[in-house]
């Protein structure tokens, strides 16, 4: 079986070298001198619930986002690993990243690949300044794990394209700029309703968009949101890549989506917050879930590391992604699990201050973890059909 798996698999090696552990110590020392000078408050699913354009600016600033852009688009040219680095750091930080996190994360990179000239260069840029943000826009009411069953439509008329449907689970679009829609743009196929699929760059101001928050557990009315399209015109050029190529777009997207390091540290905060406190109370039973935690850690981190080399060699790995994001969510989870058997017994005098509310949001979070980026289900499947199982 390990043969087998090793034969459809990939997730090369990664070293560090001196330049990687300069950049790490670089953003250690700045996330330093954010929290301690009110800069923010850590939090957990940092990535999706705690948004701060000046925190995103200042990352901008240091050259910390569009890494791996050619400079000619406000990038930095940098390698993969370096990228890598920020991410994690901020992450585990727990530092206000959700403003630009899909811009930079994802929505750049599709710019950047399929994009029009006039497209990279107008937006690009203010990306990598931190100034401006994107939603993805995929999932509909009806056709979540179904994707192909998406019924926005995008019908060309005399000067571009007239949008309408809506979008749901849009999270931050209500400050964003831009979402990049999924839409059908030639009547499905009933042997294949993949094709006639494309991607559109939505600007959020124009007439006849309406967002309206979704509210969550944790009480948030605008972490994610419902998006209606009503007789919304396009300009020709929204259309992003080719026409009908949206379907195979969105998959080389969704690599990008499930493979970083967010996918495995969204409540590591919760678990390196609360560590001096389990130490004053260090126990077999205690270490022994420690040591689990951390062994299983060192294996994501291995593998999300191993993806991001392959996306730097050009290559799309949608497979280890799944496999990535599959394995990742339920080690967030269970981090939060085995906190809460870590901390029997101990005095919530002992805890950190803040704890009880970053630990308590950080539950409230949990149920959207297994969905986000496909869900579990949809990921085994992916997986199962690459080792020739269905």
């Amino acid at each position: 079986m390990t043969a087998g798996w090793a034969a459809v698999f990939s997730f090369p090696k990664v070293s560090f070298d001196e330049s990687c552990n300069t950049l790490r110590s670089e953003v250690r020392s700045f996330l330093d001198y954010q929290r301690l000078n009110g800069g923010f408050t850590p939090c957990a699913d940092c990535w999706v619930s705690a948004a701060s354009p000046e925190f995103s600016q200042a990352l901008g600033a240091q050259g910390w986002l569009g890494m791996l852009w050619p400079k000619q688009y406000g990038g930095h040219e940098r390698p993969a690993l370096h990228r890598y680095i920020v991410t994690e750091e901020l992450l585990a930080a727990g530092a206000p990243v959700a403003a630009h996190w899909i811009a930079d994360r994802q929505s750049g990179s599709q710019i950047l690949r399929f994009g029009s000239e006039a497209q990279k260069l107008s937006i690009l840029p203010r990306i990598a300044r931190g100034e401006c943000y994107t939603a993805i826009g995929m999932s509909e009411s009806q056709a979540g794990s179904d994707l192909a069953a998406v019924q926005t439509s995008a019908v060309k008329n005399g000067s571009g394209w007239k949008l309408n449907g809506r979008k749901i689970w849009s999270t931050g679009a209500h400050f964003c700029h831009y979402m990049i829609v999924l839409a059908r743009t030639s009547p499905a196929d009933g042997r294949n309703r993949q094709i006639g699929l494309s991607q559109f760059i939505v600007d959020l101001s124009l007439p006849g968009i309406e967002i309206t928050g979704i509210r969550d557990l944790a009480g948030s009315p605008q972490q994610f949101n419902e998006t209606l399209f009503e007789n919304v015109e396009l300009p020709d050029d929204a259309l992003l890549g080719t026409e009908g190529h949206g379907w195979q777009q969105c998959m080389s997207e969704l690599a990008l989506e499930r493979s970083g390091p967010e996918r495995f540290l969204t409540t590591f905060i919760c678990l390196e917050t609360a560590l001096p406190a389990i130490a004053q109370y260090a126990d077999d039973r205690r270490a022994a879930l420690i040591g689990k935690l951390y062994a299983n850690l060192r294996v994501l981190r291995r593998m999300s590391l191993g993806i991001a080399r392959l996306l730097q060699n050009g290559e799309t790995p949608t497979t280890e992604a799944a496999v990535v994001k599959e394995v990742g969510t339920r080690m967030e989870n269970e981090i939060i699990t085995d906190l809460r058997q870590l901390l029997s017994g101990i005095p919530a005098k002992d805890l950190p201050e803040g704890f009880p509310t970053l630990l308590r949001d950080a539950i409230l979070h949990l149920p959207s973890n297994t969905l986000r980026g496909g869900t579990t289900e949809i990921l085994r499947g992916i997986i199962a059909r690459q080792l020739g199982m269905r």
